[in-house]
């Protein structure tokens, strides 16, 4: 594939995440207008279990949705999983740059969120998933154009034991905290060594495998 044809994808797939976080923002909006009227904080509100349904449903077509796009823009697995990633770090990020923009929040990028529900809710700080989208937006365009060159990307086994370590520490820092978010209390500081522990795994599993690929 030339440099034009993935790049064109790329945008066209950007356009579609960015369109895409303003519904999810828009939606999320309109949630606080009936839960949280004085703004967003903690300790959380109790809903209605057909309320965290519908949540529940609405996440994982956010997902769906996004792996679909993605699924049509590359033409195997890695290189639809780079898709995927880039996809994903952008709809996160201009969810975030909508909310901003229609009701001024987050204040900072240190606000406490609700970042997601399965399977046990996440919270933390915004500036924790910024980070991990950005991430997640280098390693995406990284695999796609590795593709574009006719390279391909093969994780060793030491990669994938890494990414793992790495998933299992950032998922801990957003879900150890039930206490906040299943019995409505105040949450406990957020682990941020975790979270750097989660991203430096992630470089250390990816940018050996990605230049060994690049050399050939």
């Amino acid at each position: 594939m030339d440099a034009a044809a993935y790049r064109s994808r790329l945008a066209y797939g950007a356009v579609f995440a960015v369109a895409m976080a303003f519904v999810e923002a828009a939606v999320v909006v309109y949630l606080r207008q009936i839960f949280y009227p004085d703004g967003m904080y903690f300790p959380l509100k109790a809903i209605t279990d057909g309320l965290i349904a519908m949540e529940f449903g609405r996440e994982l077509a956010t997902v769906v949705m996004l792996w679909t796009a993605a699924w049509l823009s590359g033409k195997i697995g890695w290189e639809r999983f780079g898709y995927f990633l880039f996809l994903f770090g952008v709809w996160d990020i201009f969810y975030y740059i909508w909310l901003k923009m229609a009701i001024n929040w987050p204040a900072s990028l240190f606000d406490w969120d609700i970042l997601f529900l399965i399977p046990l809710p996440w919270i933390g700080p915004v500036i924790a998933p910024i980070l991990i989208s950005l991430l997640m937006i280098v390693f995406g365009y990284l695999i796609i154009r590795l593709y574009a060159r006719g390279q391909t990307i093969r994780p060793n086994l030491f990669s994938w034991i890494v990414s793992v370590i790495g998933t299992a520490a950032i998922l801990f820092s957003f879900i150890r905290d039930t206490d906040a978010t299943l019995d409505q209390e105040i949450p406990q500081p957020y682990l941020y060594s975790f979270l750097l522990v989660g991203l430096i795994c992630y470089l250390i599993a990816f940018v050996p495998v990605y230049r060994r690929r690049l050399s050939r």
